[in-house]
Formats: structure tokens, C-alpha cells, sequence
């Protein structure tokens, strides 16, 4: 008999008939930048400390086409290659570095000067507001150009941005594309039970082990795989609960032609959960802290448990 896994463990499995279970360089400083920017109609100053606002120029808007793939360069960070976007401090030379690499260096990374005091650069924020940013993820074929404020929102959503491995807890650190999450899973994780059809019984064992358990399985039908995951965790202290989810090996596109309903059954009860699955790129957590998914506490699960062992019907359909 298979077991259960702790929080970021391994994952196992066990199938019979239709029952199964689971466990589981640099540029040039701001200086010559804001040369570019000055050409382009806008005035460049930096300021220190707090930095006063100084007169600008309106860049003009026939001038953005030709030139805002040009200007866009100039904002590029020397250490991870994305762009430097507001509040936008330089170093005492004037070069940029973006704020995420900015707090782990000592120095910068142009120049080996200090990087202290903070020296903000209110003429580059003003061009920057002025430009479309590029998606971080256009090399993997995002096509979207947004406004500076705009762009971190995008990309925490971006289709584009790699997968991760959809297996609960924290010890499988891979990332890759949609096409290579299945590989991946039957590659690392090849203990994992997967069940044919529309309509299965997912198996759960020993669903008294202490501390925070998951189960997982994956079931497969329309053409597509779909993850079933059960945790049980400690969301709220000294109240353990259980969670049961349906993750679409796929696109949030791809998931809302879909539906799954979970079920439990038992002692003349029953309990039912339907909603649309969501995408692994949502993952299991964004699920759980929302309570978008199937939750009941473990008074709730020894009804309709059977020695230790709790089954769920899993029934997923197309809209």
C-alpha cells in the first residue's frame, strides 16, 4: 500500500480498476542616457536624496515610433538584462541598475562605485513613462508592450512565463515550457498514478498521519491530463483542514472549457464540490488561500472515511 507524503516530499501511487492514489558590461551612465533623452525632447537632470522635480519637455508622440525601441535600450539593467523601471535611482557616476539587482549589490556594477547616497533620476522616470516596455517574457513569444506600470502585473499573469512544477510542496524547483510539464512529471515524479476516463475514484490512505500530508494523482480524458491534489495543512492554528483541488495540465484559456466535481459519499451523507479548474499556473496555494476548492475539517473527513482511507469521486466534463 502506497503512503502519503509530508509537505514537499515524494509523491506515490496506487491504482486499482478505476480507483488510484497518490502522494505525494555595462552601458553608458545616465549621463549619456540623458543626452538621448534631451534629443528625444525631454530634459535630463538627476537629483539626490529626495530630488526635487525639474522642468521637462514633453517627448513628442510622432517621435515614439522611430525611436522608442532606442530609447527603450537605454533602460536596460547591466545585471539581469530587464529594465530599469521607477523609481529610477543611478550611481554617483550615473549609471542605472534596476531595483530588484540594485538591493543585492554593494556597488555598481558599471563603475565599482558606491551606490550610496541614493541618487534619483527624475528626467529617465519621465522618458520611461513615455515608452512601451517590452513583455520579460517576449523571447518566449509574448508579443504585449505596456506602460512601466502596467508591466509587473502583466507578467505575474503572462502566459508565457515558464511552468513550474505543478507537484505540491517545495522540492521540485524545475521550470519549462507547457509542453514539457507531462515529461517532466512521468521523468521526476514517475511514482504518481494516472487514471483513464472522465469519471474516477481518487483513494486518499491514512488520512490520520499527522502534520501536513498531500495525495496527488493525475487523470486523463478529453485529450487533456488533469492533477487531482488533496492536502491536508494547518491554515489556521490548531484547526487542521482538508483541501481537494483539479489543476488542468494547461492554459487558464484552456481550463474554462472544463468542469470537475468532487464528491464524497458515505453513511447515507454527501458532499459535493463543482467549479472550473484551474490552470497550473495558478498552482494548489492560490487555491487554497482563496478557498477556491473542495475544504472540509477532519471531523467532517472520519464521516465518510473508511478505515483511514478517504475516497473521492472525481467527474470532469466539457462546458
Amino acid at each position: 500500500m502506497s503512503r502519503p507524503s509530508s509537505a514537499g516530499g515524494g509523491v506515490g501511487g496506487l491504482g486499482a480498476g478505476k480507483a488510484g492514489v497518490g502522494k505525494h558590461g555595462g552601458p553608458g551612465g545616465a549621463a549619456s542616457a540623458a543626452a538621448a533623452a534631451v534629443a528625444a525632447g525631454v530634459g535630463a537632470v538627476a537629483g539626490s536624496g529626495s530630488a526635487l522635480p525639474t522642468p521637462g519637455v514633453t517627448l513628442p508622440s510622432a517621435a515614439l515610433p522611430g525611436q522608442s525601441a532606442e530609447l527603450t535600450a537605454l533602460f536596460e539593467c547591466p545585471v539581469c538584462f530587464d529594465y530599469v523601471l521607477p523609481p529610477i535611482l543611478q550611481c554617483q557616476a550615473g549609471h542605472l541598475v534596476c531595483n530588484q539587482c540594485r538591493q543585492k549589490l554593494s556597488c555598481c556594477p558599471t563603475c565599482r562605485g558606491p551606490l550610496t547616497p541614493s541618487i534619483r533620476n527624475l528626467a529617465m522616470e519621465k522618458v520611461a513613462s513615455t515608452l512601451p516596455f517590452p513583455c520579460k517574457y517576449a523571447s518566449a513569444g509574448c508579443v504585449l508592450s505596456l506602460h512601466h506600470s502596467e508591466k509587473p502585473e502583466h507578467e505575474e499573469v503572462c502566459e508565457f512565463r515558464p511552468y513550474t512544477c505543478p507537484c505540491p510542496g517545495a522540492s521540485c524547483k524545475w521550470q519549462g515550457s507547457l509542453e514539457a510539464v507531462m515529461p517532466h512529471l512521468m521523468h521526476a515524479h514517475k511514482s504518481i498514478t494516472t487514471l483513464q476516463g472522465e469519471d474516477i475514484v481518487f483513494l486518499a490512505t491514512d488520512i490520520n498521519l499527522p502534520g501536513a500530508v498531500d495525495w496527488v494523482m493525475m487523470q486523463s480524458c478529453f485529450g487533456h491530463h488533469f492533477m487531482l491534489v488533496l492536502e491536508k495543512q494547518e491554515k489556521y492554528e490548531g484547526h487542521q483542514q482538508f483541501f481537494a483541488v483539479v489543476l488542468l495540465i494547461g492554459t487558464r484559456k484552456q481550463a474554462e472549457n472544463f468542469a470537475y466535481r468532487l464528491e464524497l459519499n458515505g453513511n447515507r451523507r454527501r458532499l459535493t464540490w463543482e467549479a472550473t479548474p484551474r490552470s497550473i499556473h495558478d498552482g494548489v496555494a492560490a487555491a487554497i488561500m482563496n478557498s477556491d476548492c473542495l475544504v472540509f475539517d477532519t471531523s467532517i473527513a472520519h464521516l465518510f472515511a473508511d478505515n483511514g482511507n478517504l475516497g473521492i469521486n472525481v467527474t470532469i466534463s466539457m462546458c
